[in-house]
């Protein structure tokens, strides 16, 4: 084969392969069925470093306890980005905080605070327009963290799932021949 010898594969090289072959290709006779629809691309919402100071927990009722996003640590006055493209339905103070709520494609909405708003009601955005700037301010932060939600409908989802992710690559297998 174009001068270079065969490799024999490993026992377990055979079993991924047939592994990836059963998992990826329909029996005989069945139709492919297409993947769910994937949410569109989203960004983090501030610039790195971005550490998650609280994460999101999601409450056991509509009114329960819980926290209904994430929060991430930021400078003052660091630019608060839409971490996807949509439509600025809300921008204005709520309980005394300044808060910028997006709607995205397919009833998705994501809301960040504290922040000096830059945008106004109606306006739409792309993914990575400047909202505001991070204000100090959210309890339970020392410095500035952004308070970053996600909501579709009345189920709110944790934010962190919308991330971009990367490419799935498989690599080359490097196992030892079988004697």
């Amino acid at each position: 084969m174009h001068g270079r010898p065969m490799r024999r594969l490993s026992p377990a090289a055979v079993l991924l392969t047939a592994l990836f072959t059963l998992v990826l290709l329909p029996a005989p006779g069945e139709a492919r069925v297409s993947a769910p629809r994937a949410e569109p691309r989203f960004g983090w919402p501030l610039p790195v470093p971005h550490p998650v100071v609280r994460p999101f927990a999601a409450p056991a009722s509509p009114y329960g306890p819980g926290h209904r996003g994430v929060d991430l640590a930021g400078e003052v006055g660091a630019p608060v980005f839409a971490a996807g493209a949509g439509v600025v339905v809300f921008a204005g103070p709520v309980a005394g905080r300044s808060v910028v709520s997006l709607e995205h494609e397919g009833g998705l909405r994501t809301t960040y605070e504290p922040l000096i708003v830059h945008v106004t009601a109606g306006k739409r955005v792309a993914a990575g327009a400047v909202l505001g700037l991070l204000l100090p301010g959210h309890a339970g932060c020392a410095g500035a963290c952004l308070h970053w939600g996600a909501r579709r409908g009345e189920e709110y989802l944790d934010p962190l799932g919308l991330l971009r992710r990367g490419r799935l690559r498989l690599l080359p297998w490097e196992g030892r021949p079988v004697s």
